[in-house]
């Protein structure tokens, strides 16, 4: 039966500072690390075997681990019947006589502990685990030989002395890596016993982990495929960079196996980015930060392997690109068996303030908001009342949109005389409104043809206009012909609306065909043909989201824009409200199955073909 822990962000951090609480430990003995040349005689149930696996087992007892052994075998320590070999995947095969010179290293310098704040999950007599923040390194090394994990691990923990553990060098506990920048859940090995068992386990691949991961774009899988278009599963050989050292690649030749499963659980509306649960079925260095670049989608933040996509990112400038300032990836779930009592243990983390600050960020973008209506209805004095309020949204009018490209030299002049003919500009080269009106009332069929040269052009600086003001809270257009021109979109097709909520203006026709129209001097027969162009008042006014009466008066009219901001505001606070509804379901979904890609023709272990400690990130 599984035991499961879930242990969310929020869980009491740990905070051990009394090293004398462990008094237990003290008394056990360290192994022995007796030095000089072992000798062994290979025997048939051996064949096969890596040697590096061999001398790990051999020197289990004296606390040295197998990258240790891998260590001293490159180092040209090992001997197969004579002859030096530094390969660690040499197979043996059975009766040879092998040797290792075996140095002293129970002299070897163990990392000081640090005090540091250090959140642990879990803790037994064996194990523990641990949730690392981004910005720290796992274990340290010539560039940073403090300041790492493993220093707070030995302050918090210490039974992992060495002279307690026996377990030597600059590593003690650790099983696996996660890149400096990377957040999230780790599991720690508290005895030798228990870091031999986890990492052959490791090893094995029946240590389960998910990762979340903010990457730029939609990533789409095979929509015919048996995952279909929202998951997909990497299949491609890694290794080193041929020219750029201190980075991995997908390597088509020479590479080393390394399997990726993503399931893309979100992607904004816009488009930019998408949360992806991500599962290692290897453990490559840097695998999932290369394998998802290779898809064309690289993680935000990730300057090394998205360096084009990174560099347009801030270009942006905006909250966005101050948000993402590391690469944002965290392991979100890890599931495995106890190596000391057969159970299965699942453990949740979920992702820190700063890469749920920009989930949030992309989930909660501006809320586009259209003003429609009736023509004279007064939508473009509403529009003007809500501009000049305090803090006043941004606006954007496509009457004022058409009369520019209707201006001499504009778009819109251009493509109607291409079309129409230069008869429907006037002398100083810019359509002819009256004229061009008196067309269309006179060949109906035309209209057709000059709305689809205008209303694209509209539309394009609609767009612009939205993507300008992306980061505002809230951003105002009047769209007269919104539904007209079907920029609603089909029930059900949120991707395909040009806005988040339509706002109606209504105003009695009464008032419309008489003081409104006799104010602006506008002909019966002109507003008639308007009226015609158009869906009747009511049935628009039953599309639109929430409508503001027009009693007449620009006074009452412009007394309505304080409460519609209040309105729109508390349609915020719900959307808002909603993605995080949406958030939290998700992340439950992915702490009960993971991305939940299945690794097709995957072997049960990997044992002799893997190398657990290249277990890092990606």
């Amino acid at each position: 039966m599984a035991f499961v822990l879930f242990a969310r962000a929020g869980y009491e951090t740990y905070m051990r500072r009394d090293a004398n609480d462990m008094e237990h430990a003290k008394g056990n003995k360290a192994a022995s690390h007796a030095t000089g040349t072992l000798e062994r005689k290979a025997v048939p149930a051996e064949a096969g075997m890596r040697l590096d696996q061999y001398w790990a087992r051999e020197m289990a007892e004296r606390g040295a681990s197998r990258e240790r052994v891998k260590e001293w075998l490159q180092a040209g320590l090992a001997r197969v019947d004579g002859v030096v070999v530094k390969k660690p995947g040499y197979r043996l095969e059975g009766f040879e006589r092998v040797s290792l010179d075996a140095p002293d290293f129970s002299t070897e310098i163990t990392p000081a502990p640090e005090p540091g704040e250090l959140t642990v999950l879990h803790r037994d007599e064996t194990l523990a685990v641990v949730v690392k923040p981004a910005g720290l390194t796992t274990h340290p090394a010539p560039t940073q030989p403090a300041g790492t994990l493993v220093n707070r691990l030995l302050h918090h923990f210490p039974e992992l002395a060495p002279e307690v553990s026996a377990m030597h060098g600059e590593r003690p506990g650790i099983v696996h890596r996660l890149d400096k920048d990377t957040s999230g859940l780790m599991l720690v090995a508290l005895t030798e016993a228990a870091r031999l068992a986890l990492s052959q386990a490791f090893a094995d691949r029946r240590v389960h982990k998910t990762y979340l991961a903010l990457v730029h774009g939609r990533p789409k899988g095979d929509e015919a495929g048996p995952l279909g278009e929202d998951a997909g599963f990497i299949d491609l050989p890694m290794g080193r960079h041929p020219t750029l050292r201190t980075k991995m690649t997908v390597l088509r030749k020479g590479g080393r196996e390394a399997r990726t499963g993503w399931r893309r659980l979100w992607t904004d509306r816009l488009g930019r980015a998408s949360l992806l649960a991500v599962d290692l079925h290897t453990g490559r260095t840097h695998q999932i930060r290369v394998h998802l670049a290779h898809l064309g989608h690289p993680l935000l933040g990730d300057p090394v392997y998205g360096p084009s996509q990174h560099a347009r990112w801030l270009a942006e400038k905006g909250p966005l690109a101050q948000l993402a300032t590391r690469q944002m990836l965290h392991a979100f779930r890890l599931a495995f068996e106890h190596p000391g009592r057969a159970e299965e243990l699942v453990f949740r983390q979920d992702p820190p303030e700063d890469f749920m600050a920009l989930l949030r960020a992309l989930g909660t973008d501006c809320q586009r908001v259209v003003l429609t209506g009736a023509p004279l209805c007064g939508k473009s004095a509403l529009l003007a009342a809500l501009e000049a309020m305090p803090e006043g949204p941004p606006t954007f009018s496509a009457d004022a949109c058409v009369a520019r490209l209707y201006a001499p030299g504009g778009d819109g002049a251009a493509l109607l005389s291409r079309s129409l003919g230069r008869g429907v500009l006037g002398a100083d080269g810019g359509v002819d409104k009256a004229g061009l009106l008196s067309l269309l009332r006179k060949t109906p069929g035309l209209r057709r043809e000059v709305e689809d040269i205008v209303h694209p052009l509209v539309r394009h600086a609609l767009d612009r206009f939205w993507a300008a003001n992306a980061h505002a809270p809230l951003a105002v257009a009047e769209i007269p012909l919104y539904f007209e021109a079907g920029w609603q979109g089909r029930k059900g097709g949120e991707a395909r609306r040009m806005a988040d909520v339509v706002v109606g203006v209504r105003c009695p026709d009464d008032l419309r065909r008489g003081p409104l129209r006799e104010g602006r001097a506008l002909p019966s027969e002109t507003l008639d043909a308007l009226d015609s162009w158009q869906w009747p008042q009511e049935r628009k006014l039953a599309a639109c989201d929430m409508v503001v009466e027009n009693a007449g008066t620009l006074a009452a009219l412009e007394a309505q824009a304080g409460p519609l901001l209040k309105r729109l505001a508390a349609l915020r606070g719900e959307r808002e409200a909603a993605f995080a509804a949406r958030m939290a379901a998700l992340l439950d979904q992915t702490a009960e199955k993971g991305a939940d890609v299945p690794c097709p023709g995957l072997p049960a272990t990997q044992a002799d073909d893997e190398d657990w400690w290249d277990e890092a990130d990606g």
